[in-house]
């Protein structure tokens, strides 16, 4: 295998995810001479080739097959046989992640980003090696920015096979229906993509080790989540823990026990065809070969970072998923920013109070800031406004009444501590609630606030107005 002679760059991205192709360029927007390294063909990292993207392809078609099939008729549309041509759905879903991909490479292009493929592996505190099918290369730089992501989870009793225990990368890219499917683990990967598949026509039970759906969400929210699942046909088995799978006659048999359950009592049962085991991802670090450069980890294989995402090396930084705090694609986006600005001397900086969570199930959960059980674990004295969409007008036009908003703000100042959102267009409405926290907003500041009529958001307004019991339309 050949070895081409070193190249030098101000700075070197390993990665080149919403994290890593994000820094890189805003390191060029900012004079450095920069170079991202990426071990796939496509750009975009996990994010773009078989997670949010793919995902929000499928939940989107799938929601419409849906709503044509089973709710169009409240709207007085008929449709007579709809079906869906999976192949079809799935083509789509591939060519939108390759002009996005395709995207990416033409911004690196404009801004004249050097992209490297192949893998990397520290040679040092100051080079990396890269290696591909066309050989291996010796790159250096100034400042180096680790931006690898996440890979899913496994269970230790229930590794991946690819083909009956499946993790998310497989089950965006299924050949066909599985006529049964069970999910391990209620986040929001498991609900995401239980939704697709119970749209399709598959029987999916999820498998939960906590007491209801979204651990970490506010509770409240998630069982609120919980009973309009149950309502689309999904199967929920909380405060179980997966044991052992077995095959059976091409059907995987996946034993359970409550988690409170005595060693002597029997385990339960489930049989399916596919097992989809979705508890959460873990840092990817293989091959980096951290250990060359004197790079930490903590016990979970996380690089370990300072206030500034400096790692313990200097001149070596890490963000995104492969430290710690909230793996999503936006978080690992803002931290790309803030630390190439910290690099040029800008006092870049991440609000991690305000930063948004979505779930993209039908309908949506957003939230940003604090849920009630934080707050009553700090013993933080606060108010709470709630307003449901069933009576507000556009949400009745649209025939998406499910659902409510939730603004928890201080007792003492209004200051908004919180902001939960189960409805239609959640995603897009918590943009309102982040801006308002970003700028420190009360909620009488919310509720002085003109909405246009008739508009979703005026459930945010409705929300604020009830946190001091003076909403008007309910």
């Amino acid at each position: 295998m050949a070895t081409t002679a070193h190249t030098d760059y101000d700075l070197l991205v390993i990665g080149a995810g919403p994290g890593g192709y994000v820094a890189a360029i805003r390191a060029a927007q900012l004079g450095m001479r920069v170079a991202c390294v990426e071990k796939e063909p496509k750009l975009g990292g996990t994010c773009l080739r078989v997670g949010c993207i793919p995902s929000k392809t499928l939940l989107e078609a799938t929601e419409k097959y849906h709503l044509a099939k089973e709710e169009f008729h409240h709207l007085g549309i008929a449709c007579e046989k709809v079906t869906v041509d999976l192949p079809t759905l799935m083509a789509r879903k591939n060519k939108i992640v390759e002009t996005l991909s395709n995207g990416i490479g033409g911004l690196f292009k404009k801004n004249k980003i050097t992209r490297l493929t192949g893998a990397a592996g520290f040679a040092s505190a100051s080079t990396v090696n890269i290696t591909s099918a066309e050989g291996k290369q010796t790159v250096s730089a100034r400042k180096i920015l680790i931006a690898t992501g996440s890979e899913p989870a496994s269970l230790p009793n229930i590794p991946f096979d690819g083909k009956y225990v499946i993790s998310s990368d497989q089950a965006i890219a299924l050949p066909a229906v599985p006529e049964k499917l069970v999910v391990i683990g209620a986040g929001a990967i498991g609900l995401e993509l239980s939704s697709v598949w119970r749209r399709l026509g598959a029987q999916v039970t999820v498998l939960e080790i906590h007491h209801t759906t979204l651990p970490g969400s506010d509770d409240e929210m998630g069982r609120h989540m919980e009973r309009v699942l149950k309502g689309q046909g999904i199967e929920f088995i909380f405060a179980s823990a997966a044991g052992a799978v077995k095959l059976q006659k091409d059907q995987v048999v996946i034993s359970y026990k409550a988690k409170d359950a005595k060693p002597d009592q029997p385990a339960h049962n489930l049989t399916a065809n596919l097992v989809l085991v979705a508890v959460g991802r873990k840092a990817y670090t293989t091959g980096l070969e951290l250990d060359k450069a004197g790079i930490a980890t903590d016990s979970r294989g996380r690089i370990t970072v300072a206030k500034h995402w400096e790692t313990s090396v200097p001149n070596i930084y890490a963000i995104g998923d492969v430290i710690v705090g909230p793996m999503l694609a936006h978080k690992a986006e803002d931290e790309g920013v803030a630390v190439v600005e910290r690099m040029a001397g800008i006092p870049g900086h991440v609000n991690y109070d305000t930063i948004p969570f979505v779930v993209y199930t039908a309908p949506e959960l957003a939230w940003v800031g604090k849920t009630e059980e934080e707050l009553k674990a700090a013993n933080i004295s606060y108010k709470t406004g709630k307003f449901r969409f069933s009576a507000n007008s556009r949400a009745l036009c649209m025939d998406e009444t499910q659902g409510m908003v939730k603004i928890l703000a201080d007792a003492r100042t209004d200051m908004v501590l919180g902001v939960h959102i189960l409805g239609p267009q959640a995603s897009t409405m918590i943009a309102e609630a982040v801006i308002a926290m970003e700028l420190g907003a009360s909620s009488e500041d919310i509720a002085r606030t003109c909405h246009a009529h008739p508009t979703l958001p005026e459930a945010m307004r409705e929300a604020a107005m009830a946190v001091d019991g003076r909403t008007i339309n309910s």
